[in-house]
């Protein structure tokens, strides 16, 4: 469809999401969170963050996720410039001992087994793969030292439960890429070691930074690793991001917006009521659009086990009849932005960003806005 014949296709007013936010990632921003920016504007963006105001913003970020995720004494927030990608860099050299476990079902949780693999300082690491709309379980194995799960698979809208491998030796940690789940799903610290993210997902911040919620057990491989002998460059190595977090700050400068962002929506998570209540929000968005699929005769829930379906970030494969990329462009020229599917999936989908911040209203708005297109305008949207 050319860019011409997609101005004509105008979707009732009364009809369009309130806020067309949809993005799987960065994600919708709420009106009170710029308002926390504009607050900051004179005290402390512009700042040191070597300095008492930008300290005590870090320190408000660890406490906040401190408290949300409901961590045991003894576990550490730790921080570091650079998103999720600069992590799993960072933990080839900071957390993997000698050999790593990877459960690989999509885009993202197969990046950080690259990472690994490729490490020349680490042995071959074990991968266990799974095809898109479905996840591999963990399983215990000799001569793991490292477990890498995926709690959200933002590429494919598939989640997992975390749950750490029986019989997995008991110096063994398990880590999880929880960029798109953190802040949005409910998880068990007792199965995990390392929960890292990026904020620009549930958090409604922007990129570059990680975030790593880390147990006793991880901080002291953390700080076995960074005593070692073995090389590892100062912008990604986890014992000075571990030594510069206890001081509530980073090792070079961070971006100070993305933290304010972040702790204007950690405020509001709590005021809600905790994980639990952000995480019924988005629980009740997908519950909505997968009912809303599986009761149309043209759109169905890629992830076909329910159990598996991810809760913030929904995928709907559409039939023969409609071309979800024509559909998406319809919903880009009427305000509603970012549904598109995953470029390398490669299927005839919409992917929806279902995170806390997004109205459930906003959420039923965009299925009648959809049915109306299917009904009133099939030649917009056909093959």
């Amino acid at each position: 469809m050319t860019a011409s014949a997609l101005d004509h296709v105008s979707v009732p007013a009364e009809l369009l999401p309130a806020d067309g936010r949809f993005g799987s990632g960065p994600s919708k921003v709420r009106g009170e969170q710029i308002e926390a920016l504009v607050a900051a504007s004179t005290t402390l963006l512009g700042t040191s963050h070597r300095k008492a105001p930008v300290r005590g913003l870090v320190a408000d970020v660890r406490r906040g996720l401190h408290d949300l995720f409901a961590l045991p004494d003894g576990w550490e927030i730790v921080l570091g410039n650079g998103g999720t990608t600069v992590f799993w860099d960072a933990a080839t050299f900071g957390l993997v001992e000698r050999r790593s476990h990877h459960l690989v079902f999509g885009e993202f949780s197969g990046k950080f087994a690259t990472a690994c693999e490729a490490a020349p300082h680490l042995t071959e690491a074990m991968v266990v793969r799974a095809a898109p709309g479905d996840h591999p379980d963990p399983v215990a194995a000799d001569g793991v030292d490292l477990y890498a799960l995926t709690h959200n698979e933002t590429s494919t809208g598939v989640a997992m439960t975390l749950t750490r491998p029986d019989g997995a030796g008991a110096d063994a940690l398990v880590a999880v890429d929880a960029t798109s789940a953190a802040g949005g799903i409910a998880w068990d610290p007792a199965h995990v070691d390392v929960y890292y993210f990026a904020p620009q997902k549930c958090f409604g911040a922007d990129g570059g930074i990680w975030l790593a919620a880390c147990s006793p057990a991880a901080v002291q491989r953390i700080e076995r690793l960074a005593a070692s002998d073995r090389w590892c460059p100062a912008s990604i190595d986890l014992g000075i991001a571990l030594d510069n977090s206890r001081l509530d700050q980073t090792y070079n400068t961070p971006a100070l917006a993305s933290l304010v962002l972040l702790r204007a929506q950690l405020a509001w998570m709590h005021e809600l009521g905790g994980l639990d209540a952000v995480a019924a929000r988005s629980q009740a968005a997908s519950g909505h659009l997968y009912a809303w699929a599986e009761s149309r005769p043209f759109a169905t829930p890629f992830v076909v086990d329910p159990a598996k379906r991810s809760p913030v970030v929904a995928t709907i494969d559409f039939d023969e009849t409609i071309d979800a990329l024509a559909l998406s462009r319809v919903l880009t020229a009427n305000g509603v932005l970012d549904t598109d599917s995953y470029r390398k999936l490669g299927r005839n989908q919409l992917r929806l960003g279902l995170f806390p911040s997004v109205e459930l209203s906003d959420v039923e708005a965009l299925t009648a806005t959809i049915d109306w297109l299917v009904e009133q305008r099939q030649d917009a949207i056909a093959p």
